[in-house]
């Protein structure tokens, strides 16, 4: 593939893309489908929280390739069926190699749950709550030091988090959490994916208001 920037690089189908988006097929896969693509659904945001979670001090990599894994071990991410795992669950999955086998964050992604559920009675759904920090003027990065590990939004929804209950939710984990589910778009000026994601957002916007 040839750089077409600093920031960008040209695929073998001409398509300019975000440079991390090249480095395994998992990734270009994700970044083309997934990554900024507005994510509504609870128990498709439910997982994003838990996976962004799990992949702390971990490469992104690492839980895109164990992803299938994760969603088997953890009931397809049902809130009400995750919220009543006990010790026998917490054994088993302590004891399944394809996922991320971590006592503390096994321990939060349950306990999560239990506060996803408080927070969709409250607000309709998990992504009516998450959306409302959305950024007011939405980023647009043209090089990789434009995009922020925290931001004054993602601390905000940290902050909101952990007073709701939830664990393995610092700001950066939110920001990356706004980054997957799409309600930010860090796709680069240049990117191809970065017009169609932008769409995409504005609708959700509009869906959710």
């Amino acid at each position: 593939m040839a750089e077409a920037s600093s920031a960008l690089v040209r695929g073998a189908d001409g398509r300019r893309r975000c440079c991390w988006s090249t480095s395994a097929e998992d990734y270009l896969s994700y970044h083309d489908d997934e990554r900024g693509r507005p994510v509504l659904a609870d128990e498709a945001l439910f997982e994003r929280l838990c996976l962004e979670a799990f992949q702390s001090g971990l490469s992104w990599l690492t839980i895109l390739r164990k992803r299938e894994n994760f969603r088997a071990a953890f009931s397809d991410f049902q809130t009400p069926v995750v919220a009543g795992y006990g010790s026998r669950e917490i054994a088993r999955l302590m004891a399944d190699a394809g996922i991320v086998r971590n006592r503390k964050k096994i321990e939060a992604a349950i306990a999560n749950a239990t506060s996803a559920i408080d927070l969709i009675d409250d607000h309709g759904s998990l992504a009516a709550f998450v959306w409302q920090f959305r950024p007011a003027r939405p980023p647009a990065p043209r090089k990789r030091a434009d995009l922020p590990a925290v931001t004054d939004e993602s601390t905000a929804l940290a902050a909101e988090l952990k007073r709701r209950g939830f664990r393995f939710v610092g700001p950066t984990t939110s920001y990356a959490l706004m980054q997957a589910a799409g309600v930010v778009n860090d796709h680069l000026v240049g990117c191809h994916v970065r017009r169609a994601a932008g769409a995409e957002q504005t609708a959700a916007v509009k869906a959710l208001s």
